[in-house]
């Protein structure tokens, strides 16, 4: 299987923290917590975090405060199959396919729920085949991204498709909860809104820099669960985010990457360029830590974080499309994803041929 076009895309405003906590101070909100909420909502916009700006789906700041559970799901009806419609045209356009060569469509999401699902609202927007292979996939959190795709690897190798769409979308702005609880709090100050979008291809595009899947490991520990998952309470998404995450992911991170390595009979140093999930500053540090890895290997996932927040699922699309963008060296990349479940999910890509300069 190869990736023949990738494409992203976010809501159209753009927020920088001090924004954000500017917004809050206005707000009715930040006198009904305690003052050990409001130290840790202050120190999280305001410190030094690696975030700078997220782009959410409010028309103004005001909007993050209406937090009802019918404000929340009509975000993410309107936001997200929009958002995932731009990432998918985007992928295609780069990937020279029209709708019509579409055979497959994977969605991922784990901020909202529509049924139909949105593969049903994203074919439409895209005008795909009436007879195109839709799949919903939820709950898989921030480390979506490659189950979906492996999916996808699924059916192109199973000879049903030639050309399939692997979309991941989170509109996390539409679980923002704010209360006193610590991880709760956290999760509103980290995450952002965005998508991703890949057309996986049975073969390569001429001409173009060629991506190939060559393997994929997953891990999960069950045993981790309650550290990083969603509840729902009071009709609303909740984020429970424990201190012990960045520890659990580094440690699943280094197992995976150890696992695959040796599968493929490779050494650290036969990888070119890092593709991590960047679901924060701990998490991207405890990352170096376990797997010996500097904060230059990384510098992709950190531009990321920095730009945009952690944008949970599709965040590994807009890391690899950087990665290409500044002409990372050819050879073996590793892509990895992880988050609720705890799951951790790796995948050796052989990338081959540079782009022409610009």
């Amino acid at each position: 299987m190869f990736l023949t076009g990738l494409g992203t895309a976010t809501p159209p405003t753009r927020y920088t923290q001090p924004e954000c906590w500017d917004a809050l101070t206005s707000s009715a909100y930040l006198s009904r917590l305690n003052s050990r909420s409001r130290a840790i909502l202050k120190k999280v916009l305001l410190g030094k975090n690696g975030i700078c700006s997220r782009f959410l789906a409010f028309d103004y700041l005001a909007q993050a405060f209406d937090l009802n559970p019918d404000a929340l799901d009509a975000r993410f009806a309107k936001h997200a199959p929009a958002v995932a419609a731009r990432a998918a045209e985007r992928a295609m356009a780069e990937a020279r396919v029209d709708a019509n060569d579409i055979d497959g469509v994977i969605i991922s999401t784990c901020t909202g729920y529509l049924c139909p699902g949105l593969s049903s609202y994203v074919s439409e927007r895209l005008g795909l085949r009436r007879d195109v292979i839709a799949i919903d996939l939820v709950g898989q959190g921030c480390g979506a991204a490659l189950p979906n795709m492996r999916t996808g690897e699924a059916l192109i190798a199973s000879g049903r498709a030639r050309h399939v769409l692997s979309i991941c979308v989170e509109i996390c702005s539409a679980a923002f909860y704010l209360d006193d609880d610590p991880g709760v709090l956290i999760s509103a100050c980290l995450f952002g809104d965005g998508a991703g979008a890949a057309v996986l291809s049975a073969e390569p595009l001429a001409g173009r820099r060629t991506i190939e899947w060559k393997q994929a490991t997953t891990l999960l520990s069950p045993v981790d669960r309650d550290e990083l998952r969603f509840e729902r309470r009071g009709g609303m998404l909740r984020n429970i985010l424990t201190p012990a995450v960045p520890a659990i992911a580094g440690r699943h991170v280094e197992t995976v990457l150890t696992d695959a390595l040796a599968r493929a009979n490779l050494k650290r140093d036969d990888i070119s360029a890092w593709i991590f999930h960047a679901g924060g500053r701990e998490i991207l540090s405890a990352i170096c830590q376990h797997t010996e890895l500097t904060e230059e290997d990384v510098r992709w996932s950190t531009e990321v974080l920095h730009d945009y927040g952690n944008v949970s699922s599709p965040c590994v699309y807009f890391v690899l499309q950087l990665a290409l963008r500044d002409r990372a060296a050819e050879g073996y990349w590793w892509m990895s994803s992880f988050g609720a479940g705890f799951s951790c999910h790796g995948t050796l890509l052989h990338v081959t041929g540079l782009p022409a300069p610009v």
